[in-house]
């Protein structure tokens, strides 16, 4: 019991964020980790894509069948259900966007000041995913980003930790554009576009570029969030753009 009172204490508890000038350094080095630790980065963005394929098709009606996280970095979510229809099309639409959605909610749960709270949702996030994990590399990996954050987040000082979820909603939202860039770049017949376009009959190039749009709208939505002065910087030359 004074385990879990601890432990609701911390997730209560709120901690201070790095103002803007730490926030954008911790964008540059996040961009570095994108850059050259892409593979590690890209297994990380896939159980955030496998993740909202899963979570789509399950408030779609889906039946979730299994998540599977492979060592070349590329996931698989099988769901039971009409193989046509508005349920399937979501579910195939929502894996590109998710590792953006993951970022940019990150962004927002940490502007908040509890930046412990967040952390502790995504070792809970992890969790439940670990349950429809169908593969033992896959789960291996899940367990290990959820004991690894669990334990910096334990063991971190509270002044850390405001940094350490500014510094992953930073990686996950520059991570989300590379992959549909990839996909724009290299046509795949099982790919999630390609799913969508024989489902639909619109080109698998614009479901690449929706989801382009979304994740570099993302990226720009949660660093003015994350770079409060960014605004000022940016709202000339848009105007100027006009």
């Amino acid at each position: 019991m004074a385990l879990i009172a601890e432990l609701w204490r911390r997730v209560l508890a709120t901690q201070p964020l790095p103002d803007a000038q730490g926030s954008a350094v911790l964008a540059a080095a996040a961009l570095a980790v994108v850059a050259m630790a892409w593979p590690l980065v890209r297994t990380l963005v896939t159980i955030c894509h496998e993740g909202g394929h899963a979570l789509v098709a399950v408030l779609a009606g889906r039946r979730l069948r299994g998540i599977r996280v492979h060592s070349d970095t590329s996931g698989l979510t099988v769901s039971r259900g009409r193989a046509r229809g508005p349920g399937m099309v979501l579910t195939l639409l929502a894996g590109d966007p998710a590792p953006a959605v993951v970022g940019l909610g990150l962004a927002l749960l940490t502007g908040s000041g509890h930046a412990a709270a967040v952390l502790w949702l995504l070792v809970l996030l992890a969790a439940v995913l670990l349950v429809w994990v169908r593969n033992l590399y896959g789960a291996l990996v899940v367990v290990a980003a959820a004991v690894g954050v669990g334990l910096v987040t334990w063991y971190a000082p509270p002044a850390i930790l405001g940094w350490i979820a500014t510094g992953l909603a930073w990686l996950f939202l520059w991570a989300a554009p590379r992959p549909v860039l990839e996909l724009l770049r290299h046509h795949s017949p099982g790919s999630d576009a390609a799913q969508l376009a024989a489902l639909t009959r619109v080109h698998r190039y614009a479901w690449g570029l929706l989801w382009l749009v979304l994740t570099v709208s993302g990226l720009v939505a949660g660093g003015l969030l994350m770079v409060p002065g960014l605004y000022r910087l940016v709202a000339p030359l848009l105007s100027q753009s006009r």
